[in-house]
């Protein structure tokens, strides 16, 4: 786990990422991407949707934080909170789920972590996804709608 600064997300791979949610009853991992990449391109087994960028206006979310917090029950998700669930966001290759996560540090949540390559990684030298890092590349549980 690589952490950035007090205002950034934990950065993990996709394997660390895998191993906490089976680890911790109190993780959740969010796919943070649009619904037409969460519907065609795939997704993580398990990822709860909440889209930081969707059609058709393609910018952040105002309701992207308050999505969150109504999707974990409420939880004030703060440093008074005895054990604060552990919030995983994961997009395509780990951008846009560190600016997300920037968002919720902001508002108050304590344990923001970010998948730093993402569901797919980065381009390769032919300009494709899924051949050098991510969640598909380390073959971990995925499916497709």
């Amino acid at each position: 786990m690589k952490h950035q600064d007090s205002t950034d997300p934990t950065a993990v791979t996709p394997r660390q990422a895998y191993t906490m949610l089976a680890k911790n009853p109190q993780a959740y991992l969010i796919d943070i991407r649009s619904t037409m990449e969460h519907l065609m391109v795939g997704h993580p087994v398990g990822a709860i949707h909440v889209p930081w960028l969707d059609e058709p206006d393609w910018v952040p979310s105002p309701r992207f934080a308050a999505q969150v917090r109504e999707m974990l029950l409420g939880g004030l998700l703060g440093s008074e909170e005895e054990n604060p669930p552990q919030v995983l966001l994961i997009c395509r290759s780990g951008r846009r789920s560190l600016e997300a996560g920037r968002v919720l540090i902001a508002e108050g949540f304590q344990q923001v972590y970010h998948v730093d390559c993402g569901f797919e990684g980065s381009l390769d030298e032919s300009h494709q996804r899924s051949n050098i890092a991510g969640w598909r590349f380390d073959g971990l549980p995925w499916q497709q709608c």
